[in-house]
């Protein structure tokens, strides 16, 4: 249940999704019916826009599946956007500064100068639902992730893991590759940065995660304190499933 996902995260369960780049409400249905723990529509590098993510998200709900969104920008419209629309949790991009933090948590949260309230949206129940039962909802099921992926992000990490509010700890290790002048993102200096990030997480109590382009990286990525794996998208699992049929065919000739 999406309620009980925050607890299970926080928690230090290991717990594998994926991001969702095909902004279809059918292949919402089709990984419901796998053993992922929940997936993360990526608003922010796939064509999400507000009808298709709303439609998406819906079918979430419906089914019972966690459903995270990574917003396009940390910004207070798009971050109501997707929490108004039923995600159960945001993962924002490029937290580099503690008042970049500040600010993402603040937005994602009721009270003064934060989440405007409106008690007739999908996440609370289309008006049939009393005001200390949503905003209870809130506390329970809202999850606020920082995109860490900057030199910057890893320096100030500590300070981003100790802000009320922020309740992960998402490493890009592709981005902070780029950003080091590397092009492996399994590079030493990425791998310190990833290590580093991690330890900052878990001074504070807070989820730590990262992307895996498969199941092979995760013995490695949880020794670094890795517990919750967005492993590749639906795009990467089509073009392995059918390289694996085509190629065995193929090698009857």
């Amino acid at each position: 249940m999406t309620t009980s996902f925050k607890t299970r995260m926080l928690s230090g369960e290991i717990l594998v999704g994926t991001f969702m780049k095909t902004p279809a409400h059918e292949m919402i249905e089709v990984l419901a019916l796998s053993r992922l723990d929940f997936i993360c529509l990526d608003a922010e590098h796939a064509p999400f826009d507000r009808g298709r993510m709303d439609i998406c998200l819906a079918m979430c709900r419906a089914l019972k599946i966690p459903a995270l969104v990574r917003v396009p920008a940390g910004t207070p419209v798009e971050i109501l956007k997707a929490l108004d629309s039923g995600a159960t949790g945001i993962v924002v991009p490029h937290v580099n500064t503690v008042e970049k933090a500040q600010m993402v948590a603040q937005a994602a949260r009721f009270g003064h100068g934060g989440r405007g309230y409106a008690g007739s949206t999908r996440w609370a129940g289309y008006a049939t639902r009393p005001m200390p039962e949503v905003l209870q909802q809130s506390i329970d099921e809202t999850i606020v992730i920082a995109q860490i992926e900057e030199p910057e992000g890893v320096q100030a990490a500590e300070a981003i893991a100790a802000t009320d509010g922020i309740d992960g700890l998402f490493v890009g290790p592709a981005d902070l590759a780029v950003c080091y002048g590397k092009t492996n993102p399994a590079d030493p200096m990425v791998l310190d940065a990833i290590s580093d990030t991690g330890k900052a997480a878990k001074a504070h109590d807070k989820a730590f995660m990262t992307f895996a382009a498969g199941a092979a990286a995760g013995p490695e990525l949880n020794k670094l304190g890795v517990t919750m794996f967005f492993v590749a998208s639906e795009h990467a699992f089509m073009l392995r499933g059918a390289n694996a049929e085509a190629d065995a065919l193929h090698d009857l000739g």
